[in-house]
């Protein structure tokens, strides 16, 4: 026989991009305020759009999303506070802010502790580069690229889509500048040939200068070291990817060799059934066998996996699984350009793609709509609230047995 809950299940989800945040709200829409704690630990206040940080790199305003106000009435309880360990044995996380340490209990964790950039730890990098993976580096980009007379060059170093976006809107707000794209491969290699044409007579126009198939060995203060030679640089953006959280690799969390957690088609820890990880955090196989790629579009539909996954285990109602897949790439190439590349399930390009003007319309749409989920956590879908059960009792005494 099962029964109901008697004490409150406590939920914590570490993080609140835009995984952690979409789990959180979910979690609040499927499950009864009295059977469940809810706690979302994050270290900012404010919900940050980390799609946009290209524009707020150029001094474009973005307003703000608080997160008291996203999750008032819901009954999420917002603890600002930095993760600085998780014992996923104990089932604890240790959090840290201005005042105090403090060890937080929970029965079931999300991790959703995402990604940050990546060095390669390449030389001078960490010293002399700048990044937009987070807001208070795109800050710092912003306060730097002010400071630029005419004429000074700006190296973007990159070519996917995090660089493409970066180049193409530091170009267009900033005409004045040499702005310059440093690509490993050739430009949009992976792109169709529409996406590629379009791509290079985007860059044509704005006057971006691509080095194609170019590798930066060093990052000094005024210029890159690539395998063909200086490029000035007064500015260095570095965009070559983004590499996980380490607290996952210090825990006894399974993880693969890059600290992504590993997880199975719900969401949950191999090995730690306690745990879910969601987001970058996750190594998550799509079709084909293949991880999904770091990126809003693969973490958002992890998250609403997740949630729907815990809600069903503590309602004792069976978890469903829906297939992860791609439908397209979404690429701003400034504010009035953009390009979307159609992709099959597994991420590879397909012949057709919409570029211009519809497609940066298209790309923004994405953008407000993911912001919006974020915002508006218990609205949307219909409610239904589950009520949480418990194990039947002769389960409990053997479990502790």
């Amino acid at each position: 026989m099962q029964v109901r809950q008697l004490t409150q299940h406590r939920i914590i989800v570490i993080g609140a991009g835009y995984a952690g945040a979409i789990a959180a709200g979910r979690l609040a829409r499927r499950l009864r305020r009295e059977d469940v704690a809810i706690t979302l630990v994050n270290p900012e206040p404010d919900f940050v759009e980390r799609v946009r940080m290209h524009q707020l790199a150029v001094g474009q305003e973005l307003g703000p999303r608080p997160f008291a106000e996203m999750f008032a009435g819901t009954g999420v309880r917002l603890r600002l506070a930095r993760v600085t360990a998780v014992d996923a044995d104990r089932r604890t996380v240790t959090v840290t802010d201005e005042q105090s340490t403090e060890e937080l209990p929970y029965d079931t964790l999300v991790y959703a502790l995402g990604s940050a950039w990546n060095t390669q730890d390449v030389p001078g990098t960490a010293e002399h580069a700048h990044d937009i993976a987070g807001r208070s580096g795109a800050l710092r980009l912003r306060e730097r690229l002010a400071g630029l007379a005419a004429g000074q060059p700006v190296v973007v170093v990159g070519g996917g889509l995090t660089g493409l976006e970066a180049a193409t809107e530091i170009a267009e707000a900033r005409p004045d500048l040499d702005v310059a794209l440093a690509a490993r491969g050739g430009l949009g290699d992976w792109l169709s040939p529409k996406g590629r044409h379009h791509l290079r007579k985007v860059c044509d126009r704005l006057g971006i200068t691509v080095h194609e198939h170019t590798t930066v060995t060093a990052v000094s203060a005024d210029h890159v070291t690539t395998t063909a030679g200086d490029i000035p640089a007064s500015v260095t953006i570095w965009t070559t990817g983004f590499a996980v959280h380490p607290i996952a690799q210090a825990t006894a969390l399974k993880t693969d060799t890059t600290g992504r957690i590993e997880v199975d088609g719900t969401m949950r820890s191999l090995s730690h059934p306690d745990v879910y990880a969601i987001g970058d955090a996750a190594l998550v196989m799509g079709p084909n066998d293949k991880p999904l790629r770091m990126s809003c579009a693969s973490g958002v539909p992890t998250a609403w996996q997740a949630a729907d996954s815990i809600a069903s285990r503590l309602t004792g109602t069976k978890p469903t699984t829906v297939p992860l897949r791609y439908f397209n790439q979404c690429i701003s190439l400034g504010r009035k350009d953009g390009l979307i590349q159609y992709v099959t399930a597994d991420d590879q390009s397909r012949p057709a793609a919409l570029t211009g003007k519809t497609a940066a319309l298209y790309k923004e749409l994405v953008c407000r709509g993911a912001a919006w989920g974020v915002a508006n956590p218990t609205l949307g879908l219909p409610t239904r609230r589950r009520g949480v059960i418990t194990q039947k009792p002769a389960e409990a005494v053997a479990r502790a047995a």
